[in-house]
């Protein structure tokens, strides 16, 4: 019996796919108990093609892909919601490979904790080409989103909650909560985000607890490309937009932006702690943040 599905949402990544699956078909759990469903979000490449010739070369593990036609990963991922097999789903995105106990470790959690609904799991950044010397864990944050918080199985932390690329819930509570919200999340180069902050916000205020489960790692790979300066400024700028979406929808727009501007004074402070090089790459982010909380454009 199928007890969880690995969803992975895609768009254009046929390449950064494949590493992804890779990973995937290592799982050390039995397959009998897990399927792995890609979600094709309107991909113009060879996506599908690739994807086909890969499930023909590992005939003993549940893969298969769906095509969702509406662009956008919150669209992509309420369509995995709904094509699921299992109650119990974990998600990862395209650009990140998982340890080889990765589902064994959600299986297990589950199991242990029959009265948990949703968790995440560990995230270390994964640079090919070298960390840079500019990166703080400060400006990490947007980058890679790293999680690590200890060896045993706890609550999340007060104020963090799982990355998009790295969590797990049961479908029957998704569908209480709604699914993704499609206002937000990215569609194609663009960079907004924040539908599994939504999501887990909304899961919060009802009284959910999000648990992390350390056994679940998922190593995020981050291209050189993803490392450059235009690249750093637009998504710092898409990240202010996405909370300003998310505040004009849960009717705190003033208090965001009140918050924003604290942020600054502990920002200037955290500047007198470090290399000149990093207190740039951290003014940059925070300059782009507020650029994109205090800007009145969609």
């Amino acid at each position: 019996m199928i007890r969880l599905s690995l969803v992975i949402p895609t768009h254009n990544r046929a390449e950064q796919l494949l590493v992804a699956l890779r990973s995937v078909v290592r799982q050390s759990a039995d397959p009998a108990l897990w399927e792995c469903v890609v979600v094709n979000n309107a991909s113009t490449d060879d996506t599908a093609e690739r994807f086909a010739a890969f499930a023909a070369e590992h005939p003993g593990i549940n893969l298969r892909m769906v095509f969702e036609p509406e662009p956008g990963v919150s669209h992509a991922r309420n369509r995995g919601l709904s094509e699921a097999r299992a109650d119990l789903l974990a998600w990862i995105d395209d650009d990140e490979r998982i340890g080889e106990y990765f589902i064994a470790a959600y299986l297990d959690f589950f199991d242990a904790h029959p009265g948990a609904s949703v968790a995440g799991g560990r995230i270390v950044a994964e640079y090919p080409e070298g960390r840079p010397r500019w990166m703080s864990k400060y400006v990490e944050m947007p980058v890679a989103n790293p999680m690590d918080f200890g060896p045993a199985v706890r609550p999340f932390p007060l104020g963090r909650v799982p990355g998009g690329g790295n969590m797990a819930f049961r479908r029957s509570l998704a569908m209480r909560y709604g699914g993704f919200d499609v206002a937000l999340g990215r569609v194609g180069r663009e960079l907004i985000g924040g539908e599994e902050n939504d999501f887990f916000e909304r899961l919060l205020r009802g009284g959910e607890t999000i648990w992390y489960v350390p056994g679940a790692v998922m190593w995020h790979i981050i291209p050189p490309e993803k490392l450059t300066a235009d690249y750093f400024r637009r998504l710092c700028f898409n990240v202010g937009r996405s909370q300003r979406l998310r505040a004009v929808i849960h009717h705190r727009t003033h208090r965001t932006r009140l918050l924003e501007i604290l942020k600054w004074g502990a920002t200037l402070l955290l500047c007198l702690t470090m290399r000149p090089v990093q207190s740039r790459w951290l003014l940059r982010m925070r300059w782009q943040i507020s650029r994109g909380i205090f800007s009145r454009n969609n």
